[in-house]
C-alpha cells in the first residue's frame, strides 16, 4: 500500500491508501500482495476491451519504435491518417474531420473553443453563450469545469469559471412526473427551447450535453424522442448541438455512437477513454466539413494548440483499439451483453437503500437512497458512495463512486461499466461482491444517520 506524505507521488486523494496494481487481464486486476480485484468500472469507463491485450500493447510498442513523437503544427502520421479515417465512417452525420487530443477535458474544451470560433469567423461574434444540463460533467479544464454543473467546483474556482447557462437534465427518477408526463417539459426537451428564448437565440453559441448520462446523473438515459427534440430545437434557432460522448461512446452503450438508436446527428461530437481501451491517452473532436472549412477559410487553424495533438503513439493505440472492437463485434457483444447486464442489476432493487437501477449497454448506474418511497437521498455526511466504493475495494471489485448532484448536492450512486468481455458468470459475481459491499458500507452510514 502507498499513502500520502509516503514517497514522491502527489496522489489524487490525500486521504487514503492506494494497492499497487502490477498485473491486468480481461476484466481483472492483481496488487502486488496478490490480491485480485473484478474491474467493474473499466477504470473510470475506460477499458472496454479489457486489460492486458497484446494486440494493442504490440501496435503502441512498433509504433513508438518507429517514430514516437512528432508534433502536429508540422507533420502527420500514418497512425493520425488511418484513425481518423476509421472514426469518420463511425460517426453519425456529417461528423468526417477528428482532431486528436489526450483527454476528455481537452477534447471538450477545443469542442466549445471551435463552436465559438466558428461563429466569430462566420460574422457573427455575438453568438458566444453556451447552456449545458444540470446536473452534468464535462471535464475538469476551465472551459469544461464551466460547462459542468458540479456546484463544489465554486469552493475553490468560482472567480475563474466562465459563466454557462443551464437547462435541467431530464433525470425521469427524480422527476414528479417520473419520466411519464409528456407535456414535461424537462423530460421532453423543451425546456431548451424556452431557455433560448429567454436569453435570445443571437447570443448562443452551443448547446452541450452527454446523450447517456456519465457519472454525474448516473447513468440516466432521457426518453426516445428527447434527443429528436434538442436537434430541432438546435437547428430551429442556429445553436451548434456539442455531443459529449467521451464517456457514453465508443461501444459502451451498446452502439459506436449514443445518439444512434435516436436517429441524430450533432454539430460537434468529443470522443475519449474507450477510443484507445486505457491503452494510452487519447480524445477526439468530430466535426463535419461544413464548420471546419469556415475555419481553413478564415484564419486557417483552430485556436486550440497541444503539445501532444495529433501524437502518432496515441494514434496507433486507438487505431489498433477501433480496429480490435471491429473484429471481435465487440459493440454488438456490449449491447447483447449489456441486456443480460442489466437484468441481472435489476435484482438489486431488493435490497431496501437501492432506489434505482438504470443505463444502457455496458453502464450502469445504482442510486442508493436513505428512503425509497420518497426517494430521499443520505445526507451528505454519510459519505455514503465513498463508504460503498472503499468496502467494494475490499470485497475485490472495483466501482465508480458519484456524490450525486440531483438533489440539492446530496445524493449517491455507484456507476459499473465493466470490459466488454465480461461473461454471465463474472457479472453474477460482480453482484455478489457488491452485495458485499452494501451489506459493509450502508448499514454504517445508518448509524450515522
Amino acid at each position: 500500500m502507498h499513502r500520502y506524505p509516503d514517497g514522491n507521488v502527489f496522489y489524487r486523494k490525500l486521504t487514503r491508501d492506494f494497492p499497487e496494481i502490477v498485473r491486468g487481464e480481461g476484466c481483472y486486476l492483481w496488487d502486488d500482495q496478490g490480491r485480485q480485484y473484478l474491474d467493474g468500472s473499466g477504470g473510470a469507463f475506460v477499458a472496454n476491451i479489457g486489460h492486458g491485450v497484446r494486440e494493442i500493447a504490440d501496435a503502441i510498442g512498433e509504433q513508438a519504435a518507429r517514430i514516437a513523437y512528432l508534433t502536429g503544427a508540422a507533420f502527420t502520421s500514418a497512425p493520425a491518417e488511418a484513425l481518423a479515417s476509421e472514426l469518420a465512417a463511425l460517426t453519425p452525420g456529417d461528423l468526417d474531420h477528428i482532431y486528436f487530443l489526450s483527454s476528455g477535458s481537452e477534447a471538450v474544451e477545443a469542442a466549445l473553443k471551435l463552436a465559438r470560433q466558428y461563429w466569430v469567423e462566420s460574422g457573427r461574434p455575438a453568438k458566444q453563450d453556451i447552456i449545458s444540463l444540470s446536473p452534468g460533467y464535462h471535464g475538469n479544464t476551465l472551459l469544461a469545469m464551466s460547462a459542468s454543473a458540479r456546484p463544489h467546483y465554486a469552493t475553490f474556482f468560482h472567480e475563474w469559471i466562465v459563466n454557462v447557462h443551464r437547462v435541467p437534465a431530464p433525470l425521469a427518477y427524480h422527476c414528479e412526473c417520473r419520466g411519464s408526463d409528456p407535456e414535461c417539459d424537462v423530460c421532453s426537451g423543451t425546456i431548451l427551447e424556452k431557455r433560448i428564448l429567454e436569453i435570445g437565440a443571437d447570443r448562443i453559441a452551443a448547446f452541450i450535453a452527454e446523450p447517456v448520462g456519465g457519472s454525474s446523473t448516473g447513468a440516466t438515459v432521457p426518453r426516445p424522442e428527447y434527443w429528436r427534440t434538442i436537434r430541432d430545437i438546435c437547428d430551429r434557432h442556429d445553436v451548434l448541438f456539442i455531443a459529449d460522448e467521451v464517456a457514453c461512446g465508443a461501444g459502451r452503450t451498446g452502439t459506436w455512437s449514443a445518439l444512434e438508436p435516436y436517429g441524430v446527428a450533432p454539430d460537434i461530437m468529443t470522443m475519449g477513454k474507450g477510443i484507445a481501451g486505457g491503452y494510452t491517452p487519447l480524445s477526439a473532436v468530430a466535426a463535419p466539413r461544413r464548420i471546419v472549412d469556415v475555419i481553413a477559410r478564415g484564419s486557417g487553424a483552430l485556436a486550440h494548440a497541444q503539445t501532444f495533438s495529433h501524437h502518432p503513439v496515441m494514434c496507433a493505440a486507438g487505431l489498433a483499439t477501433v480496429r480490435y472492437l471491429r473484429e471481435h463485434a465487440l459493440v454488438a457483444r456490449a449491447a447483447a451483453m449489456g441486456r443480460v447486464f442489466h437484468e441481472k442489476l435489476a435484482a438489486l432493487l431488493d435490497l431496501p437503500h437501492v432506489g434505482d437501477v438504470r443505463g444502457r449497454g455496458m453502464l450502469a448506474g445504482i442510486e442508493l437512497v436513505l428512503d425509497r418511497d420518497t426517494r430521499a437521498p443520505f445526507p451528505r455526511s454519510a459519505k455514503v458512495a465513498e463508504r460503498f466504493t472503499e468496502a467494494a475495494l475490499l470485497a475485490g471489485l472495483v466501482v465508480w463512486p458519484n456524490v450525486a448532484h440531483t438533489t440539492g448536492g446530496n445524493g449517491d450512486i455507484i456507476m459499473l461499466a465493466p470490459p466488454f468481455i465480461i461473461e454471465p458468470s463474472q457479472i453474477d459475481e460482480l453482484l455478489m461482491r457488491f452485495r458485499a459491499a452494501y451489506d459493509a458500507s450502508v448499514s454504517g452510514a445508518m448509524a450515522i444517520t
